[in-house]
């Protein structure tokens, strides 16, 4: 039998008889607690399974199973282990659909007349253990598509068969452990034994192929770990998100509500949430005074040629509202602000001696979402972005591009986010422009961010289909990402709708236009900031700044004029003079997250004063209602400083 040479990256080659299992070699090539965490192997990029059969030289490279990859192998296994659970359990009548690892987890879609439910957990669980103390191998095998139409046929799993279907491909791979077969592409575990660390989490309704006119499944998601402490960490990391989850805070705390009348995706605004989106639009609009940029206002609605003329139509319309006929005239919902922008633009002649333009809007836009991907203020159907546009010169972009970072970062910070993650995502297979302008503009965000100092990854593909563009995702308390800022430099735009300038030339030249949100939405942003703050804001940020409470009623009148003066020198406070117990009234104003509580007894209205709590428990020294607005009023400043 011929042999082949095989080492691991920067290791000895060692000889093989060709054909022996990857597994095999590894036994040779690794030791004993590094083959141990070893899921599977790379070879040039593709990750293969240990039961590979090798036939040629090549160079091996382990992952691990603590690695990102390894595990994403593992949720993936155990995935169809679950799968296989669920069958043996109800029987053949429950039909599979997908299951993939997702980020954090697991899940797969299973179709059953009675859906899934939580109650089913423990026994499916209690299945998935004995099925993983079985250590039944994972087995791969390839098949013309055609044979695994007529396999999966036969099995009844009619979601398989549409799949295969639409595959263009001319063999496909299976896997099998036990009597379950899945079309997947793999890699696995070894076996089944790799299994033991697991939990079932959730269920959920999801659409088949998340068509809203196909049949509802039920997905049921998981998680898997590599050992007992990861899960157990895990675990707590969920119930602290589960406790912060905005839409169970955005109800308690009275900032929104959301209702079937109304419509999905569209947001009310309580008043203490109105009231906490005022200061955020007070702030932003201050901030942007300052770096020199203007402010616009722009309609809801626009002629459905004007989105023709964008390509919004041509690149966009699956999330576009239908039209409306308005005097024999098409309209539509603005899905995006661009063109209004571009609209004020052309309204008057420019000259390069204006360079650079800067306007901003919270201009509210309206997408279409379908209903299972709706989630409280995070995914909505209409919703507000704290939009801008520049205009500039060629010479002007770099600079223009570091100072929109410069301000993106430092709101970002006064909101109480300096941890993110920076990616530069670059053309997109579908596009519109030459390759010159996509090279200049992608040179142009790059240098930007080299000059910055900020550390940045290369997102391929991810741009927008006018430009390429730069993300920076947020990280909140418990380091969970969020995508918010966005810097697009856009050359197509000002093409599609011929806009010009007097160059110092005399000739007409083209601006380059940048579009740029700094925080995405607000009703994103504020979803975010409520689960970064647990729903306790910093004092600059609180709708309710402090909130006065009486012990008896004899201090009543007292706290309605404390509460008076406060309010005359801009605190936002609140009073509770009910005839309840104080420690009632203090509990319910700790979980309305009120910063400071003001409690007014005989002595505090007999001296003028007022006694400070913070909702933390901790008390400061009795004081003057004045002094307590100094006190306000400084840490504000500080904040905004």
């Amino acid at each position: 039998m011929a042999a082949i040479a095989v080492s691991i990256q920067d290791g000895e080659s060692k000889s093989f008889p060709c054909g022996t299992r990857v597994a095999d070699m590894l036994k040779e090539l690794l030791s004993g607690k590094q083959r141990k965490q070893t899921i599977a192997v790379k070879v040039n990029g593709v990750l293969l399974d240990l039961s590979t059969p090798v036939e040629t030289d090549l160079v091996l490279e382990p992952v691990s199973v603590h690695s990102e990859q390894g595990v994403e192998i593992l949720r993936h296994s155990t995935a169809h282990i679950m799968a296989l659970a669920v069958k043996e359990l109800f029987g053949d009548q429950v039909k599979v659909a997908i299951g993939p690892s997702i980020e954090d987890g697991f899940y797969y879609d299973f179709d059953r007349d009675k859906p899934f439910s939580p109650d089913d957990f423990e026994a499916i669980e209690r299945k998935m253990a004995e099925l993983a103390e079985a250590s039944l191998p994972f087995v791969r095998q390839e098949m013309p598509r055609g044979e695994a139409i007529g396999y999966f046929e036969q099995l009844g799993e009619s979601y398989k068969v549409e799949l295969l279907r639409e595959m263009d491909a001319d063999t496909v791979s299976l896997y099998s452990h036990g009597r379950f077969v899945d079309l997947c592409r793999g890699p696995h575990v070894p076996d089944s034994s790799w299994i033991k660390v697991f939990k079932l989490l959730r269920v959920a309704g999801s659409y088949w192929r998340g068509d809203e006119k196909r049949q509802m499944l039920t997905r049921i998601y998981g998680t898997a770990f590599a050992d007992k402490k990861e899960l157990q960490q895990y675990l707590t990391r969920l119930e602290e998100a589960r406790k912060r989850d905005h839409r169970r805070l955005g109800k308690q705390l009275g900032l929104f509500t959301i209702q079937d009348q109304i419509g999905p995706g569209l947001i009310l605004w309580q008043p203490r949430g109105a009231l906490l989106r005022r200061l955020i639009e007070d702030y932003w609009k201050d901030q942007h005074y300052r770096n020199g940029y203007q402010l616009l206002y722009t309609p809801h609605i626009a002629r459905q040629d004007l989105w023709k003329t964008s390509g919004h139509l041509d690149f966009y319309s699956e999330n576009m509202y239908a039209a409306m006929e308005i005097d024999e005239v098409m309209y539509q919902l603005k899905p995006m602000n661009c063109p209004f922008h571009i609209g004020v633009y052309k309204a008057d002649p420019h000259s390069y001696r204006e360079f650079p333009i800067r306007w901003c809007e919270l201009g509210t836009v309206y997408r279409y979402e379908r209903t299972g991907a709706l989630h409280g203020l995070m995914r909505v159907r209409g919703f507000t972005q704290d939009d801008a546009h520049i205009f500039c010169r060629p010479d002007q972009l770099e600079e223009e591009i570091f100072n929109i970072i410069d301000l993106n970062l430092h709101i970002l910070k006064t909101f109480g986010f300096d941890q993110y993650d920076v990616y530069l995502s670059t053309r997109p297979e579908k596009y519109v422009g030459s390759d010159t302008h996509w090279q200049l503009a992608t040179q142009a965000l790059k240098q930007a961010l080299d000059k910055k100092g900020l550390a940045y990854q290369i997102d391929p593909g991810e741009g927008v289909f006018y430009g390429p563009k730069i993300d920076i995702k947020i990280k909140d308390q418990l380091g969970r990402s969020w995508q918010c800022s966005t810097i697009q430099v856009d050359f197509n735009l000002p093409e599609r709708f011929e806009m010009a300038y007097a160059g110092d030339d005399g000739q007409e030249h083209q601006p380059i236009m940048i579009h740029r949100a700094l925080m995405g939405s607000l009703e994103r942003f504020i979803g975010v900031l409520i689960e970064h703050y647990a729903g306790a804001f910093p004092l600059w940020l609180a709708p309710e700044q402090a909130r006065i409470l009486n012990i008896t009623d004899d201090q009543a009148a007292y706290c309605d004029q404390v509460h008076a003066r406060l309010r005359n020198l801009g605190i936002r406070i609140e009073k509770d003079v009910r005839n309840e117990k104080l420690n009632y009234k203090i509990r319910e104003a700790q979980l309305m997250k009120v910063p400071y509580m003001l409690i007014v007894g005989e002595r505090e209205k007999e001296e003028g004063t007022v006694t400070v709590r913070l909702r933390d428990g901790q008390n400061l020294p009795a004081m003057t209602p004045e002094a307590f607005a100094d006190l306000v009023i400084g840490e504000c400043k500080r904040a905004l400083a």
